[in-house]
């Protein structure tokens, strides 16, 4: 059974515009998936990324182009200068880390309405009162936002080791047992594709 390492960034808006894809590609191949929410802003730091912040204004502009365009083709609203964007992703992040080891609701669910939650609903994804709610929408504990912060944390810390050592650079990225590697929502259907045998 083919297993699939999902790094991401509860900041990101092209995780958020992958949707559910990643999870309809793995039950159609019976691939096991493996969350691993990450330090973006560090992530670019240690593989030659930049931060937002500090991109070329042409960098910048395209991107307010086509975060919409992708959002458009795919029907998914999109509210391109969030009012909560960027905030702290750790809250976010380890509420994700403890439902993956604790179980009972649907992971991926979770991930999608925190992501939606930032890039969608204008909601702050570091309160505890928004992950609480998404948790219980996934059909988790609510609980799980305030329990397991140290193992968290540092399971938090070792996704970036683990992603800089896989050759991930950037979010959301897709990492095959196989040893293929699937860089950004744009590239689901090339994953499905390999996962069939055809790429």
């Amino acid at each position: 059974m083919p297993h699939i390492d999902y790094y991401f960034s509860t900041l990101s808006p092209y995780a958020y515009l992958a949707g559910a894809g990643l999870e309809e590609i793995a039950a159609r191949h019976g691939a096991s998936i493996t969350y691993k929410p990450l330090d973006i802003m560090a992530l670019f730091a240690r593989t030659g990324g930049a931060a937002p912040a500090d991109r070329h204004p042409s960098r910048t502009a395209y991107r307010n182009q086509e975060l919409p365009r992708q959002a458009k083709k795919r029907g998914m609203a999109l509210t391109l200068k969030p009012a909560f964007w960027p905030t702290n992703p750790a809250p976010s992040s380890y509420a994700i880390i403890a439902a993956q080891a604790a179980g009972g609701g649907d992971l991926g669910a979770l991930v999608q309405s925190i992501l939606r939650a930032c890039w969608a609903e204008e909601r702050n994804i570091a309160e505890d009162e928004v992950i609480r709610d998404c948790l219980s929408r996934a059909g988790f504990d609510p609980a799980l936002a305030d329990k397991g912060l140290l193992s968290g944390a540092e399971t938090y810390a070792s996704n970036l080791e683990q992603a800089v050592a896989a050759g991930v650079f950037g979010a959301p990225f897709y990492v095959v047992d196989s040893g293929q590697n699937f860089w950004g929502q744009d590239r689901l259907e090339d994953l499905d594709l390999h996962l069939a045998g055809k790429l």
